[in-house]
């Protein structure tokens, strides 16, 4: 087992080199030009289409469903650790690197919806299939790179969406109210259970109430301590400019970070939060009742917009107004410990194990719809209750069992799934430029409602 762990450390931090961090990037970039800054122009309009009711179109849920499943699969334990993390090991500087990077990564949402509706297909039993798998196959004609991003989202979401998470929520819940681990594997796998046997409809359904719940509570919370803060807030938002351009001095129990440290974890942690790039949003996006894929393309991109811009903000500033960035602490942890330096009694506490719990758990249930549709693109829906049924197992199985490896095996899966979606983009990005004016011309002359 210690030797399968170093095999996959190794293969994770090759996979994830800069060359992949310049790819990723690169590739929003280029998009960014193709679309002509759609993710500047048009966001207000995106802002206000994600809750519009779509009447025409196929599709399985709502714009608001959609995006909804799409970020209980982005917003996870990473906006709380994996912020913190990107701060302990490259500064706060960090966090402007991310912003950043999801500026970028905005276009590349969109261009990731807009494909996953305009490919997308219908199975059997009536239901959308759609995501990189069949842009991939459809669009550039090649089956077997479909098939390879297939086998490794299939794989990856037993990783970091189902064990990591169901592991984090559990340490947080054993923590706090001192129950056993195997108490709480065997309530997760059963709420869990009772959800994703209903299928899309009941996920959105309670990934809708979710999703939105926790991130007002842990906004609230974020919010309560920057007000509080109010004299420091200057300092704070200097510190990270200052840092993002010069790297971070040593101070306290912070070893020091150089700009390119900076850059590498804050692009890096910023990808991994709201997965622009990666190929997992599109599944979601395919399901999405609409007549036109670029609408549900500007809903998609609202999700990066909100993931990283908002929440991962909202942490970086808590971090970095409180002053205990540099405590020594890494991950949860020092979130943990700003937020009970930033409110009074346990309410701190409270708000970081409850926002763990709900983040962790939504992202069970987003990872679960990906896993599955790039399961049924390999075997077919009949065998869909198999993988379902095999994904509540391994959420027990999370809860309890140490997780030395999983990181590292999940990070290499994601990794390979982004590479032929990446590539697919680069592909396609002049037909989604070129659709994409279209659609803005109708829009502008009055031929296509903004709100069918």
């Amino acid at each position: 087992m210690e030797s399968l762990g170093r095999f996959f450390s190794d293969l994770n931090g090759m996979l994830w080199g800069p060359w992949l961090l310049v790819l990723l990037v690169g590739t929003g970039i280029w998009l960014t030009i193709q679309l002509k800054g759609i993710q500047f122009r048009l966001l207000p309009y995106a802002l206000r289409l994600t809750f519009a009711r779509e009447r025409a179109g196929e599709g399985d849920v709502s714009h608001f469903g959609a995006l909804m499943i799409a970020l209980a699969a982005t917003i996870g334990s990473g906006n709380i650790a994996g912020v913190a993390t990107a701060i302990t090991l490259g500064g706060p500087g960090a966090v402007v690197w991310m912003w950043v990077a999801a500026l970028f990564g905005m276009a590349t949402k969109y261009a990731e919806g807009f494909l996953a509706v305009r490919y997308r297909q219908v199975n059997h039993k009536g239901e959308i299939s759609g995501g990189p798998m069949y842009y991939i196959e459809t669009g550039l004609g090649w089956k077997w790179l479909g098939i390879c991003f297939a086998m490794c989202g299939a794989v990856a979401a037993f990783g970091i969406g189902n064990m990591v998470q169901a592991n984090t929520s559990t340490l947080a819940l054993v923590e706090v109210f001192s129950i056993s681990k195997e108490t709480v594997g065997v309530v997760l796998a059963v709420f869990t259970g009772l959800v994703i046997l209903g299928g899309i409809k009941r996920i959105a359904e309670v990934v809708s109430f979710f999703v939105p719940f926790m991130v007002l509570l842990y906004f609230a919370g974020s919010l309560a301590i920057i007000i509080g803060h109010a004299s420091e807030l200057p300092a704070g938002l200097a510190l990270l400019f200052k840092d993002a351009l010069s790297g971070s001095a040593a101070s306290g129990g912070f070893a020091g970070a150089t700009l390119a440290q900076a850059i590498r974890f804050g692009v890096e942690r910023g990808l991994f939060s709201n997965e622009s790039g990666l190929g997992s949003a599109p599944i979601a996006a395919a399901a999405a009742k609409t007549n036109q894929p670029a609408k549900q393309a500007l809903v998609s991109m609202t999700g990066t917009f909100l993931d990283t811009i908002i929440v991962c903000s909202l942490t970086g500033l808590v971090l970095s107004t409180t002053g205990v960035w540099d405590s020594g602490k890494t991950g949860v942890e020092l979130t943990l410990q700003a937020f009970n330096a930033g409110l009074p009694g346990e309410w701190g506490q409270w708000i970081v194990t409850l926002g763990v719990v709900t983040f962790a758990f939504s992202t069970i249930l987003g990872w679960c719809y990906y896993g599955e549709k790039c399961f049924e693109y390999l075997a077919g829906e009949r065998f869909i209750l198999i993988y379902r049924i095999a994904w509540i197992s391994f959420v027990y199985i999370g809860a309890v069992r140490e997780l030395a490896f999983v990181w590292d095996f999940s990070g290499a899966m994601n990794a390979l799934m982004a590479v032929p979606n990446l590539i697919a983009l680069l592909a396609l990005s002049r037909l989604v430029g070129r659709e994409t004016k279209e659609f803005e011309t109708g829009v502008l002359k009055g031929t296509i409602h903004r709100f069918d």
